[in-house]
């Protein structure tokens, strides 16, 4: 390792998974590294907050992809297991359909084929079918196109990625390709309910994205015991072991530049400087507001012109009771989805009749709420931008509840001990999210892969992107893979 390599300054902006994690990869290699985070603790979207006995987690409830979290470790000669404990849960999660319209999606191949004999003719040959081609797509993709920087459209790896692309069917929507398999809608919809968590609809996101049948069938929906905090304070030890300097309360206001080159930050109690910046903040708001307009690569009117993904209202509920028609993962879509995402990307309003999705991790974990008692997780996916204050979401909360009571055929209003609402902006204030957007930039066909934001300014030497709107995207695995992709960036650069 070379002395002038140990003595290079690296600032990180923002302590997300994808900071953390590009913060200790780094400072394994002898850079010196400080993470600034603007708010009381670290974790970005994966906070967690106490209240009458809960621990809630405020963002990331679904740990996929486990490969991913492995291979990450394995660059410290460590597992996942050196600093939590997984299980994984069966059923991965439920469907409702209607009030007695429920399914399970089970931990093992077998039962779920024995699931989709049941929703159309031939539904298990089909799954199957369907499954041998998502596992293909998700071998093929994390080989040679998901571990990539595409910063440069002419190095000779975008060329070569582009057959992949082809066999991936990234030029159709998953919507159309999943119709090429069943005609069941329950099928359809079993197998796209996470394209919202991308920040798309079945009709602007592509076929590549099938590939999540694989992630949730054959590898499996698992919970770090204790909930997603202990991912972050797993990435804490690991920055804290190789002398990466956390601080917490630390509001960047802007990013220093001198003849075009980054020099480091000015925060609201001074300024520190570096050789390298790198931000993990949300892309929009470092570009408009951390950078004078010279030095933009992406302005506003950029950013005007992009499908925004969605925003969340959230409801943190601490029940006194058990409610045992919930799951772990629980999915309500007995509505029109398609109207719910039309309401989303097209005609932008509070939705009328929405789908959404419930986490309930005390039916796995003990030490989320006191006995006796429930967790509970609620979660709308609606656009981003709206209008939003306080009657607005209590006039949403009464109509999300009432419509979930129905479906369970309970009374919860009375059960509440604990309740909090989060919307658009709370994301803004609290992660200086884009329109209080809860997830960025949507993976649409031209939002995907080479057409994100770069992960390399081209206005501002020395300064680089991370986060969820670069290469590869949205998700929690995806920021451990772009932590190791900006990581070789930054040694390249030095």
């Amino acid at each position: 390792m070379s002395t002038s390599k140990t003595t290079k300054k690296i600032i990180i902006i923002g302590s997300g998974f994808c900071g953390l994690a590009s913060g200790a990869l780094l400072a394994k290699q002898g850079y010196s590294v400080t993470i600034l985070e603007k708010n009381e603790q670290v974790g970005g979207r994966a906070s967690v907050f106490k209240e009458k006995g809960f621990t809630f987690d405020m963002g990331p409830s679904w740990y996929l992809m486990p490969d991913v979290f492995e291979k990450f470790f394995s660059l410290f000669n460590a597992k996942p297991s050196d600093f939590y404990s997984l299980k994984r849960l069966d059923p991965s999660y439920r469907i409702f359909f209607g009030q007695n319209d429920i399914v399970d999606i089970a931990s093992t191949i077998e039962s779920n084929i024995a699931l989709f004999k049941t929703l159309e003719e031939d539904g298990d040959k089909r799954l199957q079918k369907y499954l041998t081609a998502s596992q293909k797509q998700y071998e093929s993709s994390m080989e040679g196109f998901v571990y990539r920087s595409y910063d440069d459209i002419f190095d000779p790896s975008f060329l070569k990625a582009l057959p992949s692309a082809m066999f991936m069917n990234f030029f159709e929507s998953i919507g159309k390709y999943a119709t090429h398999f069943f005609n069941s809608e329950k099928a359809r919809k079993i197998l796209q309910y996470n394209i919202v968590f991308l920040g798309g609809s079945t009709k602007n996101t592509p076929a590549l994205y099938a590939i999540m049948a694989h992630i949730d069938f054959n590898l499996g929906v698992w919970y770090p015991q204790g909930g997603f905090g202990e991912i972050v304070k797993a990435l804490q030890q690991l920055c804290e072991r190789y002398g990466v300097d956390i601080r917490c309360n630390q509001n960047v206001k802007k990013i220093l530049v001198t003849d075009g080159i980054a020099k480091g930050v000015r925060t609201e109690t001074g300024d520190l400087y570096s050789d390298i910046v790198l931000s993990n903040a949300d892309y929009h708001f470092t570009e408009t507001q951390l950078l004078d307009k010279e030095y933009q690569t992406y302005p506003e009117s950029y950013w005007e012109k992009k499908t925004i993904a969605p925003s969340g209202f959230i409801a943190y509920l601490g029940l006194n009771k058990k409610i045992p028609q919930l799951s772990h993962h629980n999915l309500f879509l007995d509505n029109d989805w398609e109207q719910h995402f039309d309401e989303i990307f097209n005609n932008p309003k509070w939705p009328e009749n929405p789908s959404y999705y419930i986490s309930c991790p005390s039916k796995t974990d003990s030490t989320v709420a006191p006995e006796g008692c429930e967790n509970v997780f609620i979660l709308v996916p609606v656009a981003a931008g709206l209008q939003d204050n306080p009657k607005i979401r209590e006039d949403y909360f009464e109509k999300t509840l009432t419509h979930l009571e129905k479906l369970l055929d309970t009374n919860l209003r009375e059960s509440i001990v604990f309740k909090k609402l989060f919307a658009h902006n709370d994301f803004s204030t609290r992660y200086n999210a884009y329109k209080g957007t809860a997830l960025g930039l949507s993976h649409t066909l031209f939002q995907s892969a080479w057409f994100r934001p770069r992960h390399t300014s081209k206005k501002v030497k020395n300064l680089f992107y991370a986060g969820g709107y670069t290469h590869p995207g949205i998700g929690v695995p995806m920021q451990f893979i772009t932590a190791q992709i900006i990581t070789k960036i930054i040694a390249s650069k030095l």
